[in-house]
This record gives structure tokens, sequence and C-alpha cells, in this order.
């Protein structure tokens, strides 16, 4: 009895943690919200990094944001089982999603097994298309590009373009790569 009481204050004190991370996403002002991000939910943000509109944060306390990193509108960033780091000056598009973790299908009680969770971790001057989805346990190596709706399954060398599902390297990128982002962004949304 006194575990199932625990259990359910536990599932309160999370859902209302997420109501709180939900409201803060739509905040519309970029300076707001990332006080709110960085101060309240302790995510690592560096100079000039941008989370947009949207954005659903799970577990903010195990992200880091690089320096000039921009995260579009509506990204699933799930840091829950291992934590997700962006390095320097990374592009995520709109409606991308980062999976630290899934079930384990094979498991008789489908949960997340250790084989089936690890971190994220995002090179510097990555690109990462719209609608695309990194899974659990993948670096993506510095410069790469991941194509719009592609599903990454499986680590990326640096400066690979990756496309299609399962994500397989259909080009490389030019590494003479300069750009820096320096932040600039819409003020609100």
């Amino acid at each position: 009895m006194r575990a199932a009481r625990r259990r359910r204050i536990i599932n309160y004190i999370d859902g209302y943690h997420r109501l709180i991370l939900q409201y803060t996403a739509n905040i519309p002002s970029h300076t707001v919200r990332k006080f709110f991000y960085k101060h309240v939910f302790c995510v690592s943000m560096k100079k000039d990094a941008v989370i947009y509109h949207g954005a659903e944060l799970r577990a903010p306390w195990s992200l880091e944001v690089g320096e000039g990193t921009s995260i579009g509108d509506n990204a699933i960033l799930d840091a829950r089982r291992g934590g997700i780091r962006f390095g320097k000056s990374v592009n995520v598009g709109s409606r991308v999603c980062l999976w630290t973790g899934s079930h384990d299908h094979s498991d008789p009680w489908f949960r997340s097994t250790p084989q089936s969770r690890g971190p994220i971790v995002v090179g510097d001057r990555v690109w990462i298309g719209p609608n695309a989805q990194i899974l659990h346990s993948v670096s993506i190596g510095e410069g790469a590009v991941i194509a719009a709706g592609a599903v990454v399954t499986k680590d990326v060398p640096p400066f690979a373009i990756m496309g299609g599902i399962p994500a397989k390297q259909i080009g490389t990128r030019s590494k003479d790569l300069r750009y820096q982002f320096t932040g600039e962004h819409l003020h609100f949304l």
C-alpha cells in the first residue's frame, strides 16, 4: 500500500513538472523561455543557443545545448535515458525527435531495457532536417547532415549526408565549414 501511494505521489509530481515544461515551451519570448530552461529546469545552454517555440523537453537537466545551436519548433528532446549533448552551431529542424530510449519488443513486460537506451551526442555544425528521428545510443559526427524525415539508428561519421529509413549515407558534405551561428532569431516564438 505504501509503495503504491509513493508511486502515485511521484506520478503527480512528474505530471505537474511536464505540465510546467509545456507551459514554458509556449512562452512567446525566447529570453523568458531561456531563463526558465536554464535557471529553473537546469538545461545547460551555452551562449547564443536558442530553443524555439513548442519544444518538448524530457529530463531537461540531462540536456546540453552548445554555443550557437538552434533547436527548431516543436522538437522533442527526450534526455531521460542517458542525456543529449549538442555541439556548437548545430541546426535542428522543426519537429525533430531525439529518443534516448525505447521499449524492448522482446521483453515480456515491454520495458526499456539497458540494450534499448543510451545517450545521444551531436557534433559541431551538424544539420538535422525537419521531422528527422534520432534514436538512442547514437553519435553524429561533426558537420554531418541528416536529411528531412530520416531515421538514424546507428552512429554517423563526420561530414556524412544521411537519408532514408533507416538512414544510410547518401553523400559527403564539404569539410570547409566556416559558419558559426550567432544566436540571431525572431524575438517572439
